[in-house]
């Protein structure tokens, strides 16, 4: 959860801040997609009609925006992942999520670099805020090793630091379309015994 959203969590807003709020989440969201992560704060608060200061109030800093910003797509990965756990090929169900989780941490320059970054700094706001991420990518993981079609030594820290490495060639590379698919069936090939499927694209 990011700060703002555990004391809003407390107490609603007042309607003069959640407009404030939610125009900072959206033009934050554009300067992120146009832009990268990296993008002016400064900018965002002024195309939203508010001052700095404003902006640091809702969101203390720069990851906590990113944070609240790409929330409601890791929502929607997380519901993936727990429709994902019904699929009856657990190994195709982890591979079609991964796939999912590189889509996403692709498509903002900058935020497969940051969520790299926050493995290794647990104490990070966006470690923290990836936590369900983990923990989804972890039971999607566990049920595929039961079934044997993933080996058991692999982790879900090692491989999401896997999908955020292809994310950042992906983004790196966008003239390659067919990047993702191979360097996934790269690593499929590294993590699973015979029964995984040999190819990414195959997962459906």
């Amino acid at each position: 959860m990011t700060t703002e959203t555990a004391r809003t969590s407390a107490r609603p807003m007042r309607a003069d801040a959640r407009r404030n709020y939610e125009r900072l989440l959206a033009e934050a969201r554009t300067a992120f997609t146009a832009h990268g992560t990296d993008a002016s704060l400064e900018d965002v608060a002024r195309r939203a009609g508010v001052g700095i200061g404003t902006l640091y109030r809702h969101f203390p800093n720069r990851t906590a925006l990113m944070c609240a910003v790409f929330q409601g797509e890791v929502d929607g990965l997380l519901a993936r992942s727990r429709e994902l756990l019904a699929a009856p090929e657990p190994c195709r169900a982890l591979v079609d999520w991964l796939r999912a989780v590189i889509a996403h941490a692709s498509t903002y320059r900058g935020l497969a670099r940051a969520l790299m970054a926050a493995q290794s700094d647990e104490a990070s706001a966006l470690a923290r805020c990836s936590l369900p991420m983990r923990e989804a990518g972890g039971t999607l993981l566990a049920r595929a090793q039961r079934a044997g079609a993933v080996r058991a030594d692999v982790s879900v820290t090692d491989l999401l630091q896997l999908t955020n490495a292809i994310a950042l060639a992906v983004e790196q590379t966008p003239e390659d379309p067919e990047l993702a698919d191979r360097l996934l069936t790269l690593t499929l090939r590294g993590i699973r015994p015979e029964r995984c499927p040999d190819r990414a694209d195959s997962t459906g």
